[in-house]
């Protein structure tokens, strides 16, 4: 499906793979393997009255229920993966990003979430707290839905030239094909779930025709 400046797939990631053709660079949040209880009814949701009570009993993540593999994605030149924490025993030493969502640490859940990003040595670090609590502003479109913003950092950090294609191959809810689309870049971005590819054609669509272009 052609949205934008997006190409969109509904399949297994790696059944799709070898019918594409050029990817620059890959940038997404995948399954971990930590077999994540998605069922959010079961926090109470803090304090306050706007962030009480919007837990949701969530489907399981494919693929969640066993270890994730990394091999096929780190070929390609520039690679940005989340969770590597989870997995960093199958990784290269490369460049670690650290997205911090948290503004108290030790609160509730990880005060922060690990990427690794291929090649380098450093440590680099985001500040986006929008998830606490998922409050009234916050969307509810996907058990492990990420901020935009993140997403539009973890883009710009790649370095990946203003031409270059992006490939999301667990796309979720599409927030990287928004991010792209908020960029001016161009993304392929493929999804298993038939629910959650539905809402990110609609979110992508969207960041598209909104043409917003950062410099």
């Amino acid at each position: 499906m052609k949205v934008g400046g997006a190409t969109l797939y509904l399949g297994d990631c790696l059944e799709i793979l070898p019918t594409l053709g050029k990817v620059d660079a890959v940038v997404t949040d995948p399954p971990y393997g930590m077999n994540w209880n998605t069922d959010s009814r079961r926090f109470s949701g803090g304090k306050t009255p706007e962030t009480r009570g919007r837990g949701k009993d969530w489907p399981a993540v494919q693929g969640d229920d066993k270890p994730f593999d990394p091999l096929p994605w780190l070929d390609y030149e520039i690679v940005i993966l989340f969770g590597a924490n989870h997995y960093a025993q199958r990784l290269p030493v490369g460049t670690t990003l650290v997205w911090i969502k948290r503004d108290k640490f030790g609160t509730f859940l990880s005060d922060a979430e690990i990427i690794w990003m291929k090649g380098g040595h450093g440590v680099y670090c985001f500040r986006d707290f929008s998830m606490n609590g998922r409050g009234a502003n916050f969307p509810n479109y996907h058990p492990t839905l990420k901020p935009v913003s993140v997403m539009e950092w973890c883009v710009s950090k790649s370095k990946a030239p203003a031409d270059a294609i992006i490939l999301d191959p667990f796309m979720g809810s599409g927030t990287t094909g928004v991010a792209c689309a908020n960029l001016g870049r161009k993304f392929i971005g493929i999804e298993i779930e038939p629910k959650y590819f539905d809402i990110a054609c609609e979110r992508i669509e969207a960041a598209y025709a909104q043409g917003r272009l950062f410099t």
